[in-house]
């Protein structure tokens, strides 16, 4: 519902942020988040829609997601790039529109 809102509403949201609004507490909350995110992004490329998991970000890393993001797309076939820098910052914000 959370991540529902926040790409209702084109915002983005911290994997924390997105972590804390579904009501995950407990050690490995993030890594349990990050599973599913990636599952998400599977059903999302599988289905050729926008990947929602996109709208989740990493406080630390300026606005991208986590490298596990673009290493998920990368094993899809869906980017081929390093996960920093330039190319990533095009390729997030392509996702996003």
């Amino acid at each position: 519902m959370a991540l529902a809102t926040t790409i209702a509403g084109d915002r983005l949201i911290t994997y924390a942020e997105l972590a804390e609004a579904a009501g995950l507490t407990g050690r490995h909350r993030i890594n349990r988040l990050t599973i599913w995110l990636e599952e998400l992004i599977d059903s999302d490329a599988a289905a050729n829609e926008p990947l929602r998991a996109a709208r989740v970000i990493s406080r630390a890393r300026g606005g991208l997601p986590a490298p596990g993001f673009f290493l998920k797309c990368a094993a899809l076939g869906l980017y081929d790039g390093p996960t920093d820098g330039p190319q990533a910052y095009s390729f997030h914000l392509n996702c996003l529109r």
